[in-house]
């Protein structure tokens, strides 16, 4: 069947739940509209109403189908529920544990549920293990142009998820000073230097900006939690305040020491030479993978 014959979407390009507050509905309604898989991110706290005006905000944008993350790690009952009550096309769950009654309870909602696990090194050997189950899977890390979408499929793929290539995309509400460094920064350190209150025991990927570089090994013990405040956002309808070494990247409303925040990243962050618009985006992977195939492989 396949994912334009389970979720809709004509591509095998899914866009990744961006937080905090990073892909909007303009975002996700120009992957959609492009003919990708766009997903929202859900808050991080129970806010049924704010997440239902979310996703009928980006049904105003686009009559194609899209999805809602939700990270399983923070409260999130009430939030599925209004996805679910919502009909969302997909519910895409990550950091946490999911139920058998939460897939059932989706699926007769009309709702597909789409864990995410693991990288692209893990292809083959997902592939082997879902063998003829008609099951589409998704590759993720480090993808960010047609090269890595092919490889992607050429190792039993159907489909990508791009994280950092759509953060780095016109329609994302990362801060332009973010978006800035993923263009002009290449080298990226997986550390569990910011967020370890919040998100004890999970490391992440950033840019190694100064500010990283100086405070990168800094004990283990410490935390945000002691840190001044360094800066505010508006995220999902809420000002936060943001202490230094907090896993709170900047959005468009942050004010602050943006350069003192985190910035996550992919290990592709060095082949993103420019921001797009999100539906180009879709637009050279598909082509450049077309191209690719038909140039470099039509003769094997």
């Amino acid at each position: 069947m396949g994912w334009r014959g389970m979720l809709g979407f004509e591509y095998g390009i899914v866009q990744a739940p961006l937080g905090p507050d990073i892909s909007g509905p303009e975002l996700v309604a120009a992957v959609a509209n492009a003919g990708g898989l766009g997903l929202l991110r859900a808050p991080d706290w129970e806010a049924p109403d704010y997440l239902r005006d979310l996703i009928r905000k980006t049904r105003s944008l686009t009559e194609r189908p899209f999805g809602v993350g939700v990270v399983l790690a923070f409260p999130h009952n009430e939030n599925i529920k209004a996805i679910l009550s919502e009909k969302v096309a997909v519910l895409q769950v990550s950091w946490g544990e999911y139920s058998e009654e939460l897939v059932l309870e989706a699926h007769s909602a009309g709702v597909k549920v789409v864990p995410q696990d693991g990288l692209i090194s893990l292809l083959p050997m997902v592939v082997d293990l879902i063998g003829d189950r008609d099951i589409p899977i998704i590759a993720a890390g480090g993808i960010v142009d047609a090269r890595g979408y092919v490889a992607a499929l050429s190792l039993g793929a159907q489909g990508i998820c791009l994280g950092t290539r759509f953060v780095a995309s016109e329609e994302s509400y990362a801060h332009p000073e973010y978006k800035r460094k993923l263009v002009e920064m290449d080298k990226t350190e997986y550390t569990d230097v910011f967020g370890r209150a919040r998100w004890p025991g999970a490391p992440h990927r950033v840019l190694q900006t100064p500010f990283f570089s100086n405070w990168k090994n800094i004990p283990a013990h410490e935390n945000e939690v002691n840190q001044p405040i360094i800066g505010r956002s508006t995220i999902h309808g809420i000002e936060k305040k943001i202490h230094r070494l907090a896993g709170t990247v900047p959005n468009v409303t942050t004010t602050g020491d943006i350069d003192s925040m985190v910035m996550f990243a992919g290990e592709g962050v060095g082949l993103i030479r420019e921001i797009l618009p999100a539906g180009e985006v879709v637009k050279q992977l598909v082509e450049g993978a077309q191209l690719l195939v038909h140039t470099k492989f039509s003769g094997l």
